[in-house]
Protein backbone atom coordinates (compact mmCIF):
# COMPACT_ATOMS: atom_id res chain seq x y z
CA UNK A 1 0.00 0.00 0.00
CA UNK A 2 1.50 3.35 -0.92
CA UNK A 3 0.82 6.79 0.56
CA UNK A 4 -1.53 7.81 -2.25
CA UNK A 5 -3.93 4.85 -2.07
CA UNK A 6 -5.04 4.65 1.53
CA UNK A 7 -8.44 3.19 2.41
CA UNK A 8 -11.05 5.94 2.73
CA UNK A 9 -12.48 4.47 5.92
CA UNK A 10 -9.29 4.63 7.97
CA UNK A 11 -7.50 7.87 7.21
CA UNK A 12 -7.96 10.91 9.45
CA UNK A 13 -9.44 13.40 6.96
CA UNK A 14 -11.60 15.71 9.09
CA UNK A 15 -9.26 15.85 12.03
CA UNK A 16 -6.31 16.41 9.68
CA UNK A 17 -8.10 19.37 8.08
CA UNK A 18 -8.62 20.92 11.51
CA UNK A 19 -5.00 20.23 12.43
CA UNK A 20 -3.76 21.75 9.17
CA UNK A 21 -5.84 24.89 9.73
CA UNK A 22 -4.47 25.46 13.23
CA UNK A 23 -0.89 24.68 12.19
CA UNK A 24 -1.02 27.06 9.21
CA UNK A 25 -2.53 29.89 11.29
CA UNK A 26 0.05 29.34 14.01
CA UNK A 27 2.90 29.24 11.51
CA UNK A 28 1.77 32.51 9.94
CA UNK A 29 1.72 34.17 13.36
CA UNK A 30 5.12 32.69 14.27
CA UNK A 31 6.59 33.97 10.98
CA UNK A 32 5.19 37.42 11.73
CA UNK A 33 7.11 37.65 15.02
CA UNK A 34 10.57 38.44 13.55
CA UNK A 35 8.96 40.97 11.20
CA UNK A 36 7.24 42.69 14.12
CA UNK A 37 10.46 42.66 16.16
CA UNK A 38 12.30 44.11 13.18
CA UNK A 39 9.74 46.91 12.92
CA UNK A 40 10.38 47.77 16.55
CA UNK A 41 14.16 47.66 16.08
CA UNK A 42 13.78 49.93 13.03
CA UNK A 43 12.28 52.60 15.23
CA UNK A 44 8.52 52.02 14.99
CA UNK A 45 7.97 51.49 18.71
CA UNK A 46 4.32 50.44 18.32
CA UNK A 47 5.61 47.20 16.82
CA UNK A 48 6.79 46.01 20.23
CA UNK A 49 3.14 45.99 21.35
CA UNK A 50 2.15 44.13 18.20
CA UNK A 51 4.97 41.64 18.84
CA UNK A 52 3.67 41.09 22.38
CA UNK A 53 0.03 40.72 21.28
CA UNK A 54 1.02 38.29 18.56
CA UNK A 55 2.90 36.20 21.14
CA UNK A 56 -0.33 35.85 23.12
CA UNK A 57 -2.21 34.91 19.94
CA UNK A 58 0.41 32.23 19.24
CA UNK A 59 -0.06 30.78 22.72
CA UNK A 60 -3.82 30.63 22.20
CA UNK A 61 -3.44 29.05 18.79
CA UNK A 62 -1.11 26.42 20.25
CA UNK A 63 -3.83 25.45 22.72
CA UNK A 64 -6.23 25.02 19.79
CA UNK A 65 -3.52 23.17 17.87
CA UNK A 66 -3.04 20.81 20.81
CA UNK A 67 -6.78 20.10 20.86
CA UNK A 68 -6.67 19.45 17.11
CA UNK A 69 -3.62 17.21 17.66
CA UNK A 70 -5.51 15.18 20.27
CA UNK A 71 -8.49 14.86 17.92
CA UNK A 72 -6.18 13.79 15.09
CA UNK A 73 -4.47 11.25 17.34
CA UNK A 74 -7.58 9.80 19.01
CA UNK A 75 -10.57 10.26 16.70
CA UNK A 76 -8.58 10.29 13.47
CA UNK A 77 -6.18 7.57 14.58
CA UNK A 78 -3.34 9.68 13.21
CA UNK A 79 0.24 10.08 14.33
CA UNK A 80 1.34 11.49 17.67
CA UNK A 81 4.01 13.59 15.94
CA UNK A 82 1.91 16.78 15.65
CA UNK A 83 0.86 16.59 19.30
CA UNK A 84 4.44 16.06 20.48
CA UNK A 85 5.67 18.99 18.37
CA UNK A 86 2.84 21.17 19.69
CA UNK A 87 3.62 20.38 23.34
CA UNK A 88 7.33 21.14 22.82
CA UNK A 89 6.45 24.29 20.91
CA UNK A 90 4.04 25.41 23.65
CA UNK A 91 6.76 24.99 26.28
CA UNK A 92 9.24 26.85 24.07
CA UNK A 93 6.78 29.70 23.51
CA UNK A 94 6.18 29.98 27.26
CA UNK A 95 9.92 30.19 27.88
CA UNK A 96 10.25 32.57 24.94
CA UNK A 97 7.65 34.91 26.41
CA UNK A 98 9.39 34.93 29.78
CA UNK A 99 12.75 35.63 28.16
CA UNK A 100 11.21 38.47 26.16
CA UNK A 101 9.67 40.14 29.22
CA UNK A 102 12.93 39.82 31.14
CA UNK A 103 14.90 41.19 28.13
CA UNK A 104 17.11 38.09 27.95
CA UNK A 105 17.75 38.55 24.22
CA UNK A 106 20.65 36.07 24.21
CA UNK A 107 18.04 33.36 24.82
CA UNK A 108 14.99 35.07 23.29
CA UNK A 109 16.38 35.42 19.76
CA UNK A 110 17.84 31.89 19.26
CA UNK A 111 14.77 30.37 20.89
CA UNK A 112 12.64 32.36 18.45
CA UNK A 113 14.61 30.83 15.57
CA UNK A 114 13.99 27.36 17.05
CA UNK A 115 10.24 28.08 17.30
CA UNK A 116 10.12 29.28 13.68
CA UNK A 117 11.92 26.12 12.51
CA UNK A 118 9.59 23.87 14.53
CA UNK A 119 6.54 25.63 13.13
CA UNK A 120 7.75 25.32 9.56
CA UNK A 121 8.69 21.67 10.03
CA UNK A 122 5.26 20.80 11.43
CA UNK A 123 3.53 22.84 8.73
CA UNK A 124 5.35 20.82 6.07
CA UNK A 125 4.66 17.53 7.89
CA UNK A 126 0.87 18.00 8.06
CA UNK A 127 0.77 18.40 4.27
CA UNK A 128 2.86 15.32 3.51
CA UNK A 129 0.99 12.24 2.23
CA UNK A 130 1.97 10.25 5.34
CA UNK A 131 -0.17 12.61 7.46
CA UNK A 132 -3.28 11.24 5.72
CA UNK A 133 -2.53 7.70 6.84
CA UNK A 134 -3.96 6.19 9.99
CA UNK A 135 -1.61 4.43 12.41
CA UNK A 136 -2.82 1.06 11.10
CA UNK A 137 -2.14 2.08 7.49
CA UNK A 138 1.36 3.35 8.37
CA UNK A 139 2.09 0.10 10.20
CA UNK A 140 0.92 -1.94 7.19
CA UNK A 141 2.98 0.25 4.87
CA UNK A 142 6.13 -0.23 6.97
CA UNK A 143 5.50 -3.99 7.11
CA UNK A 144 5.13 -4.10 3.33
CA UNK A 145 8.29 -2.02 2.81
CA UNK A 146 10.36 -4.23 5.11
CA UNK A 147 9.05 -7.38 3.41
CA UNK A 148 10.60 -6.21 0.13
CA UNK A 149 13.99 -5.31 1.60
CA UNK A 150 16.81 -7.66 0.65
CA UNK A 151 18.37 -9.59 3.50
CA UNK A 152 22.09 -8.83 3.87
Amino acid sequence: MNATTEPASTHPVRTLLLLRATVVLGTICVLAQPVLAGGYLSGTFDFLGYHESNAHIISGLLVLQAAAGVAYLVAGRGSAIPLVFTVVQFAAVGLQTGMGYSRQLAVHIPLGVFIVLMSLHLCVWVFRPVARLSRMDRKAQRKQETAHEPVA
